[in-house]
């Protein structure tokens, strides 16, 4: 499986702050927006991660995460041109796919919590088929919401409806098998003429092949889309790591967990940013070499 981190975009609900630099170069506390995602991808064992952004950001990501080498994976990149919409990306890169099933993460999304590896490694272990998820949220009315039947089947998907059917919002991740490519070449743009992510998954609906994984109480899913959004994160972030003492979306960690890389290649790393607490967590972890 590969995985595609869209990362594209204006930001403009954050601006000013976004008017010079793309909203997922932000910092989250004490590392950027994009290593969120990148994590996700990574907890999930793919190792093939394409990054989808504009044509002024793009060269930025490029100098932040370059070709993924360091931490063991490849990372290429694909410029969208203009905003078209999520589903767009599995054209932008269906050379990348090829014949590969992948993953859909959004660049602003922020996951963590309780078997959430879990979660992701049953998502990504189904070969045929949709897997979304559903988060339990207050306005439902800002986002995709599933409806169920008192069975729990999916019966439909609507996009930031007035009168939400359930309080289920689709959140920014998404596992598809390869046919994903040729549906979204297929799918009527909306009237605000991009290609939804939504009818793409509700083909998959159609075809009785969408999968609806729950996250519950023991799994966060932060916004990040507006300042006190950005602040919230980052307080939650700074909290977990200074009352628990590890750090969430190490990217660096969870590669040397994963066995992408080396003990000597993580000490490395951490002494490249040893002037730094997040370098000093890395020196650490290589000394104690207990993964």
């Amino acid at each position: 499986m590969k995985g595609i981190i869209l990362a594209g975009g204006k930001g403009t609900r954050l601006y000013p702050m976004t008017k010079c630099i793309s909203k997922q170069l932000l910092p989250i506390y004490d590392k950027p927006l994009i290593y969120y995602p990148l994590s996700i991808l990574l907890l999930t064992g793919i190792r093939e991660v394409l990054i989808i952004s504009t044509p002024e950001d793009t060269p930025m990501y490029e100098q932040l995460l370059g070709n993924g080498k360091k931490i063991g994976i490849s990372i290429e990149y694909k410029v969208q041109m203009t905003p078209r919409g999520l589903a767009d990306a599995f054209i932008v890169g269906e050379d990348f796919i090829g014949d590969d099933n992948v993953c859909l993460i959004l660049g602003d999304n922020v996951f963590f919590g309780q078997n959430l590896s879990s979660t992701l490694w049953k998502a990504a272990e189904r070969t045929k088929g949709a897997t979304i998820f559903g988060y339990p949220v207050k306005n439902a009315q800002a986002f995709g919401v599933v409806e169920f039947d008192d069975q729990g089947r999916v019966l439909s998907i609507e996009e930031k409806p007035e009168h939400p059917k359930s309080n289920y919002a689709v959140p920014g991740l998404y596992f598809y098998d390869n046919r994903v490519v040729d549906i979204a070449k297929n799918v009527k743009p909306s009237a605000r003429g991009e290609i939804e992510i939504t009818s793409v998954n509700n083909v998959y609906l159609e075809m009785g092949e969408l999968h609806v994984e729950l996250l519950g109480r023991g799994i966060a899913w932060l916004d990040t889309g507006s300042p006190d959004g950005l602040l919230k994160a980052a307080e939650f972030v700074e909290a977990i790591q200074s009352r628990q003492g590890f750090y969430i979306s190490c990217i660096e960690e969870i590669a040397w967990r994963r066995h992408f890389i080396t003990t000597e290649e993580l000490l490395a790393i951490g002494e490249e940013l040893k002037m730094t607490d997040y370098g000093q967590y890395l020196i650490d972890l290589a000394k104690t070499d207990q993964r």
